[in-house]
């Protein structure tokens, strides 16, 4: 040890038990205790033997740790015996000091040993002082090289008279799997896994970065949100596959495009966003413009040949179009969606008008209507029936979202749902339609009903609990009712989804899936789903004795359904030929004005009786 170095009482090192050893022989050898031969001795002296305690030498060996002792002083660096088991990489290199030890750092290496001591917090009150570092150690050449070990080294230094670090001890043990496990996950959720771009996430914290820079010196950046035209087209033209691939060669050609200090990022599904830093509105103009060009100039490669494909965008400018990530994000999405406007320019850069005042003067007004209509109870249901298709029987109905304004007014979902989702009511919404389902249910038991499930509500995680009571409050009706969820819900949270609707199926209840065609549900997953119910989009039934291309992927779809035992819905059935071209390919059940329009409920004591009305 070194001259500046005091041994603390309760100093964990070799001396204190060797010093314990050798009191114990000297008192052995001193008589301090009765002769063997006596009787009495021989009775008392296993008591007198200590206990054999662990081999903490053997425990720390066998869970991979290496114990050392550094006299900081001295930079004498003394290691334990199993350092050629723990540290195989390094068994025949130098590390008998600090020096020695600390050259073999990586150069990935966020801190070091000695980084953790002299930065570790508190001073050393005779206890020692704790310290923690996670490392990297570089192989020699010499020896051959090699990936890096990664170490994650606990220990304690003690202080000299200085009160500076003279001592430390501690344990190291190699985490090379578990940091490298971290990092991918890290990585998973700070870079899209199919185009390898940043993610939304990411790519907010260097705006706010961008966005906290002192203001003398800050320059402007933009954001451009770029958006694949007919995604959902070309998903049905060529595959999603083919899709995927498209949407990954975007994300090269806007990398391959962009400065080398700009960013690109997966926003969302087939949005892009590309952040230029140190860039005004006229710039972003240009910009904007010149990857609308590049996009649009060649066709993508995919495996069933090259695909051409155009994109439109919306730019913000920070920070004169917003001081936050969430105000660009949402001042991006609103300038894109003026560019996708009919006959809008393919570029639109945001700025404030007096109809996107009037917008959002509107939403207020439809958001209080709503509350006002929830606590007033003038939250009704419309009821259209869904019937056999070979005898035309009512089967179930769909039970529809009507609210009634204090005028007496009935406003339909479409006229409120976008802007009850984005000020948080939905979840209200579709709780009451669903309160009032199961009453109507309870009133009359030969009654079956749908309803509609957003994807707010699905993704709330009190919902399952809240539908469990729900369900115990209204008994035996839960194996009459079926809920509905648009396919396109999947995508945001696929496990989610499906563990949602295991949870509800052991309560009874049935689920469909609404708008069976128009999302992205590939085979795998839709096998993986335990649906009862798809009720095949509307838009693709509609137009079918007029569309080849219709016919064949509505018909695609129902032999797919059929394929997995499940029941198929026809949406807006309108006509007679409609309905016998579905029903010769196996379809179970018509929907449409044909059958019967949305009516109104009766009162909720009285007997549903809408087959007569419809």
């Amino acid at each position: 040890m070194g001259p500046n170095t005091r041994r603390h009482p309760h100093s964990y090192d070799q001396a204190q038990p060797m010093q314990l050893r050798h009191l114990a022989h000297k008192a052995v050898s001193t008589g301090l205790q009765e002769p063997a031969s006596s009787p009495s001795a021989a009775l008392a002296a296993p008591e007198q033997q200590p206990p054999a305690g662990p081999d903490l030498r053997s425990v720390t060996a066998s869970i991979g740790m290496l114990a050392y002792e550094w006299d900081i002083a001295t930079d004498r660096l003394s290691w334990g015996e199993n350092l050629r088991e723990v540290l195989a990489t390094f068994a025949d290199v130098d590390l008998s000091t600090g020096r020695a030890y600390g050259e073999r750092l990586g150069a990935q290496s966020a801190t070091s040993r000695f980084d953790a001591i002299v930065t570790s917090a508190g001073r050393d009150d005779g206890h020692g002082v704790l310290y923690n570092a996670i490392y990297a150690l570089a192989p020699p050449r010499e020896t051959g090289g090699g990936p890096l070990v990664w170490i994650e080294d606990c220990g304690k230094w003690f202080a000299g008279r200085d009160g500076r670090p003279s001592r430390a001890h501690g344990v190291v043990r190699v985490i090379t799997e578990r940091h490298e496990m971290e990092r991918r996950l890290t990585r998973s959720a700070q870079f899209d896994a199919l185009t390898g771009a940043m993610s939304r996430a990411l790519l907010a914290e260097h705006s706010l970065r961008l966005l906290g820079q002192p203001e003398k010196t800050r320059k402007p950046f933009t954001i451009l949100l770029v958006a694949l035209e007919n995604l959902f087209a070309l998903n049905r033209t060529y595959g999603y596959d083919a899709g995927d691939e498209i949407i990954v060669g975007l994300a090269t050609r806007l990398r391959a495009n962009v400065r080398v200090n700009d960013l690109v990022a997966r926003y969302a599904g087939n949005k892009f966003a590309v952040l230029l830093e140190n860039c005004d509105v006229e710039q972003a103009k240009a910009s904007g413009q010149r990857l609308i060009e590049v996009i649009a100039h060649s066709p993508f490669a995919t495996e069933i040949g090259v695909v051409s494909v155009s994109a439109r965008i919306g730019a913000v400018v920070a920070p004169r179009d917003g001081r936050s990530p969430a105000v660009l994000f949402q001042h991006a999405e609103e300038a894109l969606d003026a560019a996708r406007q009919r006959n809008a320019q393919r570029l639109v850069c945001y700025a404030t008008s007096l109809a996107r005042d009037n917008g959002r003067l509107h939403a207020l007004q439809i958001s209080d209507s709503v509350v006002s209509a929830l606590n007033e109870r003038r939250v009704e249901l419309a009821f259209q029936p869904i019937v056999d298709a070979q005898t035309g029987d009512t089967a179930f109905y769909e039970a529809l979202l009507r609210v009634r304004l204090a005028d007496g007014a009935i406003v339909v979902p479409g006229d409120i749902l976008p802007i009850a989702e984005k000020s948080g009511l939905v979840r209200l919404l579709d709780q009451r339609v669903l309160e009032l389902a199961l009453a109507r249910l309870r009133a009359d038991p030969s009654l079956r009903i749908s309803v509609n499930a957003s994807v707010a509500t699905l993704h709330d995680p009190e919902w399952p609990d809240w539908l469990a009571n729900a369900t115990h409050v209204y008994a035996g009706v839960a194996d009459r009712l079926t809920i509905e969820i648009t396919e396109t819900t999947l995508i945001d949270d696929f496990d989610k989804t499906r563990q949602l609707i295991c949870d509800c199926k052991r309560l009874g209840i049935k689920f469909a899936m609404d708008d069976f065609g128009a999302g992205h549900t590939s085979f795998r997953n839709l096998r993986l789903l335990d649906f009862d119910f798809v009720k095949i989009d509307g838009v693709f039934i509609q137009n079918i004795i007029k569309s080849e291309d219709d016919r064949f992927f509505v018909r695609t779809l129902t032999d797919l359904a059929k394929h997995l035992g499940l029941k198929i819905v026809a949406e807006w059935v309108e006509n007679e030929a409609t309905a016998r071209l579905l029903r010769g390919w196996g379809v179970d059940f018509f929907q449409g004005s044909l059958f019967g329009s949305a009516m109104m409920a009766s009162a909720p004591g009285e007997t549903l009786d809408l087959a007569r009305r419809a």
